[in-house]
């Protein structure tokens, strides 16, 4: 059986600006990529050749081993998508407007309610099904077009950027529903330039800029790669001025700051046993450390000097 995604050497010119530049990626089965970059690298560009929203200038966009170029119909069958901001009809609700979406999809009515109730439930929005649309936040219409782009069970779900422009906790519902749907039995390609967003929630990652791969694999790989760590120090003590200046002059340890009273960040290279002859050395000190730890960021010191090399 073909992988659900396979890009090769895809490429779009628009008029002498290369949005995508001689791309190839292959998204694993049952995996959930996140497609990573910053605003520009071509990230939406490249959603909307793999959803027949554009053409391609060359290269090849394969969905199970369908050409979407050639054959959109058949390509997209089995696929979800939510591309840029969702928008629905106000005066629906979102009962009525799964009934609509699926009816065009050849859906049985019998089908179309029986997933209309799942897919609601999934997406945390079973009180609002009868509800107009034209009342909902932005994050609700967001869920909404999640719950669109699995009505008709795919086995592929492609996502532009889904949290894009929420409020805190329209991101933090929108990541729930995320990682419920990682545990299910779909591939998920998801494009962000969020580099926590990705980290929390998918299983794999690839890296652009300025419409070119730098790196693609697991984000568990990535992650053990990335050589400098930021690490977050809570301490019983204030952190003052001349703390700081203890902890600075310890080898090994740069970008020191505070981050509260009684916390700091700094990063540092290396693994496990770096990091714990850097807490003795902390403690050595005299302060008493509350918890030390990375920040999660792993992956952004590598995404950082990735970008660097690539210009």
């Amino acid at each position: 059986m073909s992988e659900p995604i396979v890009i090769q050497r895809l490429t779009k010119d628009f008029g002498g600006f290369i949005a995508v530049d001689d791309l190839s990626l292959t998204v694993p089965r049952r995996s959930f990529m996140g497609f990573l970059g910053p605003n520009g690298a071509g990230k939406t560009t490249a959603i909307k050749i793999l959803t027949n929203m554009l053409s391609a200038t060359s290269g090849e966009a394969l969905l199970n081993g369908i050409d979407v170029t050639k054959d959109p119909k058949a390509a997209l069958a089995d696929v979800g998508a939510v591309v840029e901001t969702p928008e629905f009809y106000p005066y629906l609700t979102p009962n009525e407007t799964l009934a609509y979406l699926g009816e065009l999809r050849g859906m049985s009515k019998e089908d179309i309610a029986r997933r209309s109730k799942e897919v609601m439930e999934t997406v945390k929005m079973t009180d609002w099904a009868d509800k107009r649309i034209g009342k909902f936040s932005k994050g609700m219409k967001q869920r909404v077009a999640i719950a669109q782009a699995i009505l008709h069970e795919p086995t592929v779900i492609i996502l532009d950027e889904p949290t894009s422009g929420l409020d805190p906790r329209g991101m933090v519902e929108v990541r729930d529903i995320l990682n419920e749907l990682k545990k299910a039995d779909y591939t998920v390609f998801m494009s962000s330039h969020l580099l926590n967003e990705v980290q929390e929630v998918c299983t794999d990652v690839a890296l652009i800029n300025r419409g070119k791969l730098l790196r693609s694999g697991s984000v568990a790989e990535l992650v053990g790669a990335a050589t400098v760590r930021r690490i977050e120090v809570r301490t019983s003590q204030q952190v003052s001025g001349e703390v700081l200046n203890k902890v600075s002059r310890l080898e090994g340890i740069s970008e020191i700051r505070a981050a509260g009273e009684h916390q700091f960040t700094f990063s540092m290279e290396g693994g496990d046993e770096a990091q714990a002859r850097m807490l003795t050395g902390i403690q050595s000190l005299g302060l008493n450390v509350v918890s030390f730890k990375e920040s999660g960021l792993a992956l952004e010191s590598l995404y950082m000097s990735l970008i660097k090399e690539s210009r």
